[in-house]
């Protein structure tokens, strides 16, 4: 009897934990969804609609657009009337990007939006009233100083750095009355205090402003900062690391790009006429339709046309200087009028006596024609002197800036 009791108890023991066992294994885990990540983009959560990114193609027009997505004409033309005050639709441009909102549940169309540039976009906002909203895009500006040494043209060295090409030509203007960047060498050094601009997802804008620079120039480094002399004044003037002004009287030549093909000189064999002459000019050689600026500011006193010069310009400047500017293919501005320096006055080309498309430069000195590349040609009004302390206490830590970045970049090489 009491062995059949131990077998009953053990049995009911096994049943108890064999229970147990099976109320773990049915017990359920509860993991809560993950939430959804809020996307926001140009002012609207975009998790509210069905959005399409999209890009302008040849034959689109916001007008088509609507049209894709079942607007009626009339309501196309309603729209049309109601946002050409703030947004000319003609000016959508093939390849630039644009961005659809659309109701989740019927699929209409609810906002457009058009990128212009990485920086401003305009909102059409088609949900009950028609709005136009032109907005611009946040951004971070952040200041970065380079240095680097010219290996092919100034545009590709600067590339090789990450700064984007346009800046070679606001610095061929800034020292436009200094530096020949024909003249420029492989191995000439640089140095350049910038201002960028950035989205605030860290993309890459472009340049805000330049700080400060240099430029190394037969042997040596030309400084140059931009002054304000006030607050209204739209555009800075330029000056170098002394208060000097880097705006010359004139320009060093009358075209932006080009090649000297024959120089000043009293004994030249002339190409057409096939005879030894003086040849009182400058030939600057660029291709047809090139613009022609004149060098200074001035009064034109002379158009026209002769066999020898083609069409021609002759600016009278002051008591002292003359200009004329020959062989052009067209002639764009008119007698008495006056014109100021780097405006352009007519185009290249080979009328008259010429083999092929230049502007023959040439320069008068009280009357007497003189060559232009030998003469210390005056510079423009100096710094006022009561701005000078502090324009030189401005520049002081942005000269310290270049050269430090310099000397380290060139640690192995001199600078002068």
């Amino acid at each position: 009897m009491l062995k059949y009791l131990y077998v009953f108890l053990a049995a009911a023991l096994l049943v108890g934990c064999g229970e147990e066992k099976k109320e773990e294994i049915v017990q359920q885990v509860v993991v809560e969804k993950p939430k959804e990540e809020i996307r926001t983009a140009f002012g609207f959560v975009l998790n509210d609609f069905e959005v399409k990114h999209d890009t302008i193609v040849s034959g689109d027009s916001f007008g088509k657009i609507l049209g894709q997505n079942n607007f009626s004409a009339a309501q196309i033309h309603e729209v049309n009337e109601k946002v050409k005050t703030d947004f000319n639709t003609r000016q959508i441009r093939i390849g630039k990007p644009y961005t659809l909102l659309k109701d989740k549940n019927t699929d209409s169309l609810k906002v457009f939006i058009y990128q212009q540039d990485k920086l401003h976009y305009t909102v059409i906002d088609l949900r009950d009233s028609v709005r136009v909203t032109n907005n611009t895009v946040p951004t971070v500006l952040k200041e970065r100083v380079i240095a680097g040494e010219l290996q092919g043209s100034l545009s590709e060295s600067l590339n090789k750095l990450g700064v984007q090409p346009g800046i070679a030509t606001e610095l061929s203007n800034i020292y436009a009355w200094s530096i020949d960047f024909f003249k420029l060498d492989k191995g000439n050094k640089f140095a350049l205090s910038l201002t960028e601009r950035f989205l605030e997802d860290g993309e890459y804008v472009g340049v805000e402003s330049i700080n400060g620079s240099f430029i190394e120039y037969r042997g040596k480094l030309m400084y140059s900062f931009p002054h304000k002399k006030s607050e209204s004044q739209r555009r800075p003037e330029y000056y170098d690391e002394e208060g000097k002004q880097m705006k010359s009287m004139f320009l060093k030549a009358p075209l932006k790009f080009f090649r000297i093909t024959s120089k000043f000189t009293k004994q030249r064999f002339h190409p057409v006429q096939l005879k030894w002459k003086a040849h009182n000019g400058t030939d600057y050689a660029a291709p047809h339709g090139t613009e022609i600026m004149t060098t200074a500011a001035g009064t034109v006193i002379e158009t026209g046309y002769t066999a020898g010069n083609g069409n021609y310009v002759k600016v009278k400047h002051n008591g002292t200087y003359t200009t004329q500017y020959l062989h052009m293919s067209k002639i764009l501005v008119k007698k008495g009028q006056h014109v100021a320096q780097g405006e352009v006055i007519g185009r290249v080309g080979s009328t008259g006596l010429a083999t092929g498309p230049h502007v023959c430069y040439r320069f008068w000195k009280n009357g007497v024609q003189v060559d232009p590349l030998s003469q210390a040609l005056p510079s423009a009004d100096p710094m006022d002197k009561k701005e000078l302390p502090g324009y030189l206490a401005k520049i002081n830590p942005i000269k310290q800036q270049l050269d430090s970045v310099a000397t380290i970049t060139f640690r192995d090489k001199e600078l002068h």
